[in-house]
């Protein structure tokens, strides 16, 4: 039998020896009259008069790993969910939440006002970062927009129209006039909040 020349050949293989024993081996190397087998768990060497040939192993390519499952799509934020969703959180009639969240910006997250309130709920920059929450994101804005609704109306014993005014008019407003401050603006939202509160059924 006429072997290979001196070089490695790489890849999976059978040695077929004269006697029909096979040996799998990675690859063999022809070192004079040896035949160098390299296998998994070492080296064997054996003279190259016993091997009668070298077969390829056939190579069966492990399956491919599954594919990951594509990332589960994001909640879509309805505002109006996540307004009923922060009144229930802060133990608010959710009809009085959603009556500030409509006459503050009708549920609009990009609204911004004059003064620079920002989102939903309306909230200045300054409120915000007291509430620890990022007005730009509409889920932080209407949760802190609903905390602060409920902390007036703790301050002030449950007064509605005390705990508006605030909300709108600054709180310092409020403990100076003693109620709902003299502001056309401030009014004309309490009205419009009670209102729609009021058609909402005060649910």
């Amino acid at each position: 039998m006429a072997l290979a020349a001196a070089l490695p050949v790489f890849g999976g293989e059978y040695a077929v020896l004269a006697n029909g024993f096979r040996i799998h081996a990675e690859r063999h190397e022809i070192a004079g009259s040896r035949v160098v087998l390299h296998t998994k768990d070492g080296v064997i060497e054996i003279p190259a008069a016993a091997v009668a040939s070298f077969e390829a192993d056939e190579y069966i390519a492990p399956p491919a790993p599954p594919l990951a499952p594509a990332p589960a799509p994001e909640p879509v934020r309805d505002p109006a969910t996540l307004v009923r969703d922060a009144a229930l959180r802060t133990g608010l009639p959710p009809a009085l939440v959603e009556s500030v969240a409509r006459v503050e910006s009708n549920f609009r997250p990009g609204a911004v006002s004059p003064k620079g309130a920002l989102g939903v709920m309306q909230l200045m920059p300054a409120t915000a970062r007291e509430l620890a929450a990022d007005p730009h994101d509409i889920a932080q804005n209407i949760d802190a927009g609903a905390r602060l609704l409920r902390d007036l109306l703790i301050k002030y014993d449950g007064n509605v129209v005390k705990a508006l005014s605030a909300y709108n008019a600054g709180a310092g407003a409020v403990d100076r006039y003693r109620g709902m401050p003299p502001y056309a603006e401030t009014q004309d939202y309490v009205d419009k909040v009670i209102r729609a509160y009021v058609k909402a059924g005060a649910k």
